[in-house]
């Protein structure tokens, strides 16, 4: 049966982050993606400008479809939108542990673009509240893990991407384990690099392989996307997440 990953995230029209960031990153793992969308967004490879938190009603009967119907191999979570779909996700994910209770769930936790656009109506940082708590793992950046503080999941990657130096220096850290990667840091600004990334590491969990393979082989494929990555305008490029073209 082929494996799976159910998806919580917003849709970018510019096809560089959200929802289709990840169908493409999963995809690319030989995972199959089970898109539910949490928000809809006006933006393009720059910038956000307005986002629209989806019914959190309408997002619980979305998952519950698939609950109901599909084994999940894994979750992955984009951006709530609010904190009534955060809280919403949150208690899906409570059902899905009573019948999978060794779950992984992979939070990439965005507070803001990279402009420091807003990415949910009200406080963002509230909004993701109930999200910490469920995650498996957690990837800040270092803007978000200074924003988050100490984080009680049981994994953390703290991402170098917005650090200076030739290297992306990535930590990971869990109880009584530590370990970090460097990679070539490499020209230019990138859109979905965070997504492509979570999405990855959350479908290699999903085959079944251990929190260091996930890690070691997520973090191996972001960065050939993003040394592939193309442009579709001025400004950030876009990570080339397509398996037969890199």
């Amino acid at each position: 049966m082929q494996p799976t990953v159910l998806v919580f995230a917003g849709l970018d029209p510019s096809g560089g982050a959200g929802i289709a960031a990840d169908l493409t990153a999963i995809a690319a793992q030989g995972v199959h993606a089970l898109p539910v969308v949490t928000a809809l967004t006006v933006q393009d490879q720059n910038r956000v400008y307005e986002v629209v938190p989806v019914d959190c009603a309408l997002l619980a009967r979305q998952a519950q479809a698939l609950i109901d119907s599909v084994k999940i191999g894994a979750v992955k979570l984009g951006i709530p939108g609010n904190r009534a779909n955060a809280e919403a996700i949150a208690a899906l994910i409570v059902q899905l542990r009573r019948r999978y209770p060794q779950l992984p769930v992979v939070l990439d936790p965005v507070l803001a673009s990279g402009h420091g656009d807003a990415l949910a109506r009200g406080d963002a940082l509230a909004a993701l509240q109930p999200l910490l708590a469920a995650a498996t793992l957690v990837l800040p950046n270092l803007r978000e893990a200074q924003a988050l503080g100490q984080l009680a999941c049981p994994h953390v990657l703290v991402t170098g991407g917005h650090g200076e130096g030739p290297e992306v220096v990535n930590r990971w850290r869990s109880p009584g384990h530590g370990q970090e990667w460097r990679w070539p840091r490499l020209a230019g600004q990138f859109h979905g690099s965070g997504c492509t990334l979570a999405a990855a590491i959350a479908a290699r969990l999903a085959l079944g392989e251990s929190m260091a393979d996930a890690l070691e082989r997520g973090q191996s494929f972001t960065h050939q996307t993003l040394a592939q990555s193309f442009a579709i305008g001025a400004g950030q490029r876009i990570p080339q997440r397509f398996p037969s073209l890199l």
